[in-house]
């Protein structure tokens, strides 16, 4: 699927993927089908509802070890999404936001143990684990609870692969200049990202609950993800 086909697709449904439902879940779901799905799971571009979530191997620089996201399974219900730092128009701090008010809520309701928190960033050249640590202190990222993950893949051959092929996260490096919008006041470098944000909540089985097209509403990932946490 080329990258426009792939924009309109996810666009198409964004909407509903961030509309909510709490009724009946399948055998492998907590959550019901999401209100108004677009298309049958197996037909979008990315992981979807009810789906087996894929697997990935990613270093966490900031902990010094690497993350594998099927360990999770059977302990840890689990939020991830794809971000760069240096991201001009405030989608990747408002996903990272969406994480850490789900944070904030397992800490407060007690079960951070049981949840996991994985943002993985594309732009490996500049986001080092220092770049990291200092932005998600901005964002006002828990680390204590020791179940946050600043995931970096080790290259740029292994970001194509984990970040778009394997969980369908289109990204693209363009000039600053061919981004929309006044961002004077933003430094962004020499080069900027043009990406479409997808955030997946996947519960203990390891299957999709939600993929979250679009910058979701804060409220309805944290009553999702806490419904699964704790149902």
């Amino acid at each position: 699927m080329d990258r426009r086909t792939y924009l309109g697709a996810v666009a198409a449904t964004a909407g509903a993927f961030s509309a909510g439902c709490l009724g009946r879940g399948t055998q492998n779901t907590a959550l019901g089908k999401p209100e108004d799905q677009g298309a049958d799971s197996e037909d979008l571009p990315y992981p979807a509802f009810g789906e087996e979530f894929p697997e990935s191997t990613l270093p966490d620089p900031l902990r010094n070890r690497t993350v594998t996201t099927s360990d999770f399974e059977g302990e840890r219900v689990v939020l991830m999404t794809f971000i760069y730092t240096r991201c001009p128009d405030g989608i990747c701090p408002a996903l990272t936001q969406v994480l850490r008010h789900a944070q904030a809520d397992a800490i407060e309701n007690g079960y951070e143990g049981e949840a996991a928190f994985l943002a993985t960033t594309f732009d490996v050249e500049r986001d080092t684990a220092e770049v990291l640590r200092e932005y998600g202190e901005a964002q006002g990222v828990d680390y204590e609870a020791e179940n946050w993950h600043f995931l970096r893949p080790e290259s740029e051959e292994r970001a194509r692969e984990v970040v778009t092929d394997t969980y369908g996260v289109e990204y693209e490096r363009i000039d600053p200049s061919e981004l929309k919008g006044d961002h004077s006041g933003h430094d962004m470098g020499e080069y900027a990202f043009d990406h479409y944000p997808i955030t997946y909540l996947v519960n203990r089985e390891g299957y999709v609950e939600r993929a979250y097209a679009g910058v979701p509403e804060t409220s309805r990932v944290v009553e999702d993800f806490s419904a699964v946490a704790e149902g």
